[in-house]
């Protein structure tokens, strides 16, 4: 896989860029300012198109998860990820599981291939609906093992662009391309000009329109010369196309990223297209980059008579830059006072980076449980995953005279259905269970006004809630593991509901691990357990899958009744705590239990004889029975004689723990 221009670039210094510039609103743009009248390009939204994501059997001749993991030949996981965002992928008539776990909401972790023609035709009906004009797409060196798989991609392009009404170019990125001066034109004239027939191929000033990024940027990835550059440029205008150079930030100066000699490079370019990621980060930086960088870059071409095409970008969710929305929309609003044109978008699918614009993941009750992806709601406000298309609509009608020039954003975060209203903060969060590498949290219920999603759960760092997993609206407990020991933890849990609204946090509450070792850790979780009867789904299971809120019931008015739990091995048995739901609606009981021991499991001892262990759901609904010193089995049976709530055995959690 190829270095992406992110990890390159970002690293470059941009000195002299610090610090920021208040501005006022205008009512007006100025003037729009560009050398030629609109076109394909000129005037009108565009968008980088990577269109490079395959998945194991769809059919691509790359034949493996392409730029979704990194290891292409394996399935992704969470140790195996390309990504730093998690598409939605709702949309898509064919999708192809992973290794992730599944969502929040419990539905299996699929991904699109853009090698499915209804993928691509997904994304351009996306942009069609959401006012996006033109489609960049992205072409690397194509005479590698890659370049069959990009071929193919340029045709479903084509054809997802004819069939939607969308415009598209080939933008070439010469990235790593050592024998770029004449294979690019080889490219171009055995394989990518018969694309330029179409009717949906973007054409300006009456020109095929053909991209090159890469030229003068100063780094080792693109060591061309001057002289080189200039070459290509020339036989791409004397091809008749109209030529987008795609360059440094620092052409206009020629330093930093840029190198110098290359302001002959740059001038022989129809449209500059100056390069932005890794540059700005928020509002401030936006508004600096306006002063020190659009303004002066918009003058300079159009004293050479340059068209301009700056890039806006949404901003990386893993970087949690976007500040929904206002990130972006910051740099519409200064290109639209400074009377840009034209704007490049970067990018519409660029899941691996974060800084895509396409659909994605508006909550965790749509990204892999565990995964450590974030989604679009990352900063505490909902976002529907649709929101950075509607939000590049709305600023493509402010360049092009259709809605005022504005600062403030004039697409909410969520819209539709009607619903906007968040669920009630989940109630009564508590601890109800504590070892030395986990704990177990449960809460109320929350409600919505039209239906709970899912629950987010949070843990504190250094004061900040950080998600750390989800769960599906039915389930009111998760279990927190990778603890260290006699560490102290804070948590809460969040709410969201099916149009992407996120509740207030519930209350916080803070455990300390304990100490570690046998005495503090349940060897009962998740073993296997079989009892004398059971009643209805009340499983003998439930007593053993950490989760508080099920429980096993025995055969009614039947006693006495028995669970039992093999251990794997003998062990030195210290303690067994029972517990019962600690809901209201479980009044206090007292049962009447002895314990017995095993290490074959056909011949019992008795380990402790019959005791009333009480439970009030008012002081946690628990017992603990404390075993003789020197007490051993693998068995652990548990004998029921009676109970004053029920009649019939109940256990909603069998812990069993070693000796101190």
């Amino acid at each position: 896989m190829g270095v992406t221009r992110r990890t390159v670039l970002q690293a470059v210094t941009v000195t002299g860029v610090a610090g920021s510039v208040g501005l006022g609103r205008t009512a007006l743009a100025a003037a729009a300012t560009a050398a030629s009248a609109p076109g394909d390009v000129v005037g009108k939204v565009t968008v980088g198109y990577q269109g490079w994501f395959a998945c194991a059997g769809d059919g691509a001749p790359i034949n493996g998860w392409w730029h979704w993991a990194r290891n292409w030949g394996q399935t992704p996981s969470v140790s195996n990820s390309a990504i730093v965002a998690w598409p939605d992928s709702r949309d898509y008539p064919t999708t192809y599981r992973t290794a992730f776990g599944s969502l929040g909401n419990g539905q299996p972790a699929a991904l699109f291939s853009s090698y499915d023609q209804s993928t691509v035709d997904v994304h351009f009906r996306w942009m069609k609906q959401y006012g996006i004009d033109t489609a960049a797409l992205q072409r690397f060196n194509p005479t590698g093992g890659e370049g069959p798989t990009r071929d193919a991609m340029a045709g479903r392009v084509r054809s997802a662009a004819e069939s939607e009404g969308v415009k598209f170019y080939v933008m070439y990125d010469v990235s790593d391309w050592t024998a770029m001066q004449t294979e690019i034109k080889a490219d171009w004239t055995n394989k990518m000009r018969q694309h330029a027939g179409s009717s949906a191929y973007a054409r300006q000033n009456g020109k095929p329109v053909v991209c090159v990024w890469g030229f003068g940027f100063n780094d080792g990835q693109r060591p061309f010369t001057a002289d080189a550059c200039l070459d290509v440029v020339n036989w791409f205008k004397q091809q008749g196309c109209y030529v987008v150079g795609g360059v440094p930030t620092w052409w206009r100066t020629g330093d930093r990223d840029s190198r110098p000699g290359f302001s002959g490079v740059y001038h022989a370019f129809d449209v500059l297209s100056p390069w932005m990621v890794g540059r700005i980060g928020n509002v401030g930086d936006a508004d600096n980059f306006y002063n020190v960088a659009t303004v002066p870059d918009l003058a300079e071409c159009a004293a050479w008579g340059i068209d301009y095409q700056p890039c806006v970008l949404p901003g990386g969710v893993g970087d949690r830059q976007r500040a929904h929305g206002d990130f972006m929309w910051r740099q519409f609003y200064n290109m639209g006072r400074a009377g840009v044109a034209s704007v490049y978008i970067s990018m519409f699918d660029e899941y691996n980076e974060g800084n895509q614009i396409a659909k994605t993941a508006e909550s965790q009750v749509w990204v892999p449980t565990g995964s450590g992806l974030l989604a679009l709601d990352e900063d505490g406000t909902a976002c529907s995953s649709d929101y950075y298309l509607r939000l590049t609509g709305d600023g493509g009608r402010m360049l092009k005279g259709q809605i005022a020039v504005t600062a403030v954003r004039p697409t909410a975060p969520v819209i539709g259905g009607g619903d906007t209203v968040p669920p009630a903060a989940p109630g009564s969060l508590r601890v109800t269970a504590v070892s030395d590498t986990s704990v177990t949290l449960a809460w109320s219920a929350s409600t919505d006004n039209v239906g709970v999603a899912g629950y987010r759960i949070r843990r504190f760092v250094g004061g900040t809630a950080t998600p750390i997993g989800s769960v599906a609206a039915s389930v009111t407990t998760f279990t927190v593991t990778g603890l260290a020991a006699s560490s102290s933890y804070t948590f809460d849990v969040q709410a969201l509901d099916t149009a992407g609204g996120v509740s207030m946090p519930s209350s916080q509450v803070t455990t300390t691990t304990s100490a570690g070792g046998s005495s503090t850790v349940n060897v009962a979780l998740d073993r296997p357990v079989t009892a004398s009867s059971y009643t209805q789904s009340y499983v003998p299971g439930n007593a053993v899958d950490g989760n508080v809120d099920t429980y096993w019931e025995s055969a009614n008015s039947t006693f006495p009744q028995w669970l039992q739990v093999d251990l794997g091995s003998a062990v030195g048995v210290g303690r067994v705590v029972l517990a019962l739901p600690r809901a209201v609606a479980w009044a206090a009981r007292s049962q009447t239990v002895s314990v017995q021991g095993s290490t074959d499991g056909a011949s019992f001892g008795l380990l402790l004889g019959s005791v009333a262990c009480a439970f009030d759901p008012a002081s946690g609904n628990t017992a603990t029975l404390t075993l003789p010193a020197g007490t051993a089995a693998r068995h652990v049976r548990l004998v029921f004689t009676a109970n004053t709530g029920w009649p019939a055995g109940q256990v909603s959690e069998f812990r069993v723990f070693g000796a101190a």
